[in-house]
């Protein structure tokens, strides 16, 4: 194995004169088989030899004639595999060098054999002191030569995994690779000059007797994982791999693994479950469509047109392949085992995001799989360990790793305009109610009497991908808020439209399911800048197209609309979380305080109290639906003040943090981390939540700051301080304040007394 010393210290000029020296090689022996085939070959092949003796004598200077060719097949292919590594070397050299000099950049030290220390003497004098006697300073030191450590470390492993690549072509590139040619153990005519391809077929090997339960050594498993750590980005790697393994080989491979790694040999999960993301990865990488073919829309003509050329070959064999094995069951009658679910579960080990392309086309195939097979994906009995039965939630999980895949799935508009435009009812059959949508499978439990039970993660996945689909971000983590005025793409904006008119008819009634309240609270407000005018009931623009396209463009800004009955139901339905509640509620109060400052100084009454007045009345709104919750006795799980109590928790922390919000290339930071109303309020109610310790008190506290009254007040008095146009020590500004305040409080309840209405009428 190559140190760093070694790494850093090589003269990779070699390969490339050993390159050029078997070229030379291979020109050699095209000079020997030119005068071979004049002075030899050719005697056989006139009319002055003739007979027997001529016949075996032909034969013979054929397998010789043959050993000239196929010497300059295989001398060319190692010229070509020494460049192959020539390239790979300096590349992962340049890495390490890059590495290095941005460590130096940072303040490490790193030696000749690679170690990478802190250099304190760069530190003047005060730094130096502090360093030596400040615990916090040298924890994040050490941290810091940790972190530099792992990435010098992990750039060396990845030198070395690519001359364990290239051993392994080397070693194969000189074997006769073709028993018939009649030169046994000659020169290798089918040699290759691409390594990653000789990495391929032999991890194709320790995969096909991994896939028929032979016994398989660890230095095989070893040597397997990094085939795919290596090749994670090689499409040559890929394609080779999975093209001699199969979609059935490969269903296979992952059941294997996950068998070994749930039952037969749990010691080493970690390696199996470690291959299964390999392998996931490999498939990634295998189906990603390549360039402008990429960028049109999933399910297009121009993709199909490519999906029937040469080009798209591989894809649409394997495809193909993989819609047949994926009805195929592989377990038994009475616990089936079908292909999709295997596959889908391989999926979700993997951290490479798949191509739109790839999961539209997936999520395509297993709908029309459901269709032909009812029941297909409904979980009997035990089960499989590590495969979740629900294939399509299971791949709506994986999907929201790719926002532009989700939106695109879940677009009603379908695959784009023009003659592509197709449309698709993937929304309505998977979120929606009644005729034409999903019957969720359950899982069934047989015996003396046949049970049915939810599946713990239902909808989870589906939650997940519409939170993708209309934000345009991944689903949050716990503990990340959503921001009130993200923009949208159109297509954003026509999903959360119709996600709000698909849920809000049974959200009054049946509520929405567990598993999509957080996300799709998270979604809702992403686009409380739009809901805010909504509830507000002021804007005519948000009127007129609720009851038309359901989306309005305003410059480059592209609004949703809805009618104030669907989103007051929708939002009912999603408050069944108090957590859910309460990511709506906090960014609707981070959006009043923006507007506020929005307010010009020296306003108009109205400049001033048509604001106030619409954030008094989304707040009525909000109002409404607390009140409808705590009243309602279905309340699952919750009891009322376990219910005040959570939205309390959630509603004051992280208030003042600005928001780093996940994006496809990265984070973007968002909010005003002054939001001096907000966090005054919040403030306060958390002063007094720390005197308390039980869940009933904190319920009073939730009431108390809650309660619209005290909110509004809070706020506006706040922002009236920041003010020079109003001068609340005076009496004038006093009665400025108290008219702004009521303006508040008209709207409160105005928005209540809507809501209310829409809250006892889910029905029509």
């Amino acid at each position: 194995m190559p140190t760093y010393n070694e790494i850093m210290t090589t003269d990779l000029s070699t390969l490339t004169t050993a390159a050029e020296r078997w070229d030379g090689m291979a020109g050699e022996f095209l000079k020997q088989e030119t005068a071979y085939r004049r002075d030899v070959y050719g005697i056989s092949m006139g009319q002055t030899w003739l007979g027997l003796s001529a016949n075996a004598a032909n034969k013979r200077f054929d397998v010789t004639l043959k050993e000239f060719q196929n010497a300059q097949v295989e001398a060319k292919a190692i010229a070509a595999l020494l460049r192959d590594a020539h390239t790979q070397f300096v590349d992962l050299r340049g890495k390490l060098e890059t590495a290095r000099k941005e460590a130096v950049e940072a303040g490490m030290r790193v030696s000749d054999q690679g170690v990478v220390t802190f250099d304190t003497s760069q530190l003047g004098a005060g730094e130096l002191n502090a360093y030596r006697h400040d615990p916090d300073y040298q924890q994040s030191v050490r941290k810091s030569v940790s972190s530099w450590q792992q990435r010098v470390d992990h750039l060396v492993q990845a030198v070395n995994d690519a001359d364990d690549g290239v051993k392994i072509a080397f070693d194969a590139v000189v074997v006769d690779s073709d028993i018939t040619d009649g030169t046994i153990n000659g020169f290798n005519g089918k040699a290759q000059g691409d390594i990653e391809k000789y990495e391929a077929q032999n991890a194709d090997d320790i995969a096909g007797r991994l896939a028929k339960g032979e016994k398989v050594s660890d230095a095989d498993l070893a040597e397997l994982r990094r085939a795919f750590r290596d090749n994670a980005d090689d499409q040559a790697f890929s394609k080779t791999f999975l093209s001699g393994l199969g979609p059935e080989g490969a269903i296979k491979f992952t059941n294997e693994l996950n068998d070994l790694a749930y039952d037969s040999d749990k010691s080493h999960k970690s390696v199996y479950l470690d291959l299964q993301g390999g392998l996931a990865n490999t498939v990634a990488g295998a189906t990603q469509v390549p360039g402008a073919v990429a960028d049109m829309p999933p399910g297009s003509q121009k993709f199909k047109d490519w999906l029937a050329s040469d080009d798209g070959a591989f894809y649409r064999q394997w495809t193909q392949g993989l819609e047949k094995a994926g009805t195929k069951n592989f377990g038994s009658n009475t616990n089936p085992l079908y292909g999709y679910q295997s596959f889908v579960s391989l999926m979700q080990h993997g951290d490479t995001e798949y191509d739109d392309q790839f999961l539209y086309q997936m999520g395509d195939d297993l709908i029309a799989a459901e269709k032909k097979h009812p029941g297909i994906f409904t979980e009997w009995g035990p089960g499989h360990d590590g495969i979740r039965a629900d294939a399509i939630d299971g791949l709506l999980g994986v999907m929201s790793r790719n926002p532009d895949a989700a939106t695109a799935f879940f677009d009603p508009s379908g695959n784009g305009a023009g003659p592509d435009h197709v449309g698709n009812d993937h929304l309505h059959y998977l979120a929606g109610s009644g005729d034409g949508t999903r019957e969720w499978p359950k899982h069934v439990i047989t015996g003396i009497s046949v049970m049915e039970m939810d599946d713990p993660l239902h909808k989870a996945g589906l939650g997940a991908a519409l939170e993708a689909a209309t934000t345009g971000h991944p689903p949050l983590a716990a503990g990340q808020d959503p921001w009130p005025e993200i923009k949208h793409t159109d297509a954003q904006a026509r999903v959360m439209h119709a996600v709000i008119t698909e849920l809000a008819p049974s959200a009054g009634t049946d509520g929405v399911a567990a598993n999509m309240r957080q996300p799709l609270a998270n979604a809702l407000a992403a686009y409380t800048d739009d809901t805010h005018e909504i509830l507000g009931g002021m804007d005519a623009d948000y009127v007129r197209a609720a009851t038309g396209e359901g989306t309005f463009r305003d410059g480059d800004t592209t609004h949703v609309a809805a009618t104030q009955k669907d989103l007051v139901q929708f939002m009912r339905g999603l408050s069944e979380d108090p957590d859910a509640y309460a990511t709506l509620h906090k960014a609707e109060s981070r959006y009043i305080d923006v507007e506020m400052r929005g307010i010009p100084e020296g306003a108009t009454d109205f400049e001033r109290s048509a604001p106030l007045s619409k954030a008094g009345a989304t707040l009525g709104a909000y109002s409404a639906i607390r009140e409808d919750v705590i009243n309602d006795e279905r309340m699952a799980g919750y009891s009322e003040a376990d219910w005040k109590s959570k939205i309390a928790y959630h509603i004051i922390g992280g208030v003042v943090t600005p928001l780093a919000i996940p994006t496809a290339g990265g984070s973007i930071v968002v909010g005003d981390a002054l939001q001096r109303g907000v966090d005054t309020w919040a403030w306060q109610w958390g002063n007094s939540m720390k005197a308390e310790a039980d869940v009933t008190a904190n319920a009073g506290i939730a009431d108390e700051y809650l309660n619209a009254h005290n909110q509004m007040v809070t706020m506006v008095d706040t922002w009236a301080s920041d003010r020079t146009d109003i001068d609340t020590s005076t009496d004038k500004g006093k009665a400025q304040l108290q008219v702004l305040t009521d303006d508040i409080l008209n709207g409160h309840d105005r928005g209540s007394s809507t809501a209310q209405k829409y809250l006892t009428d889910t029905t029509n």
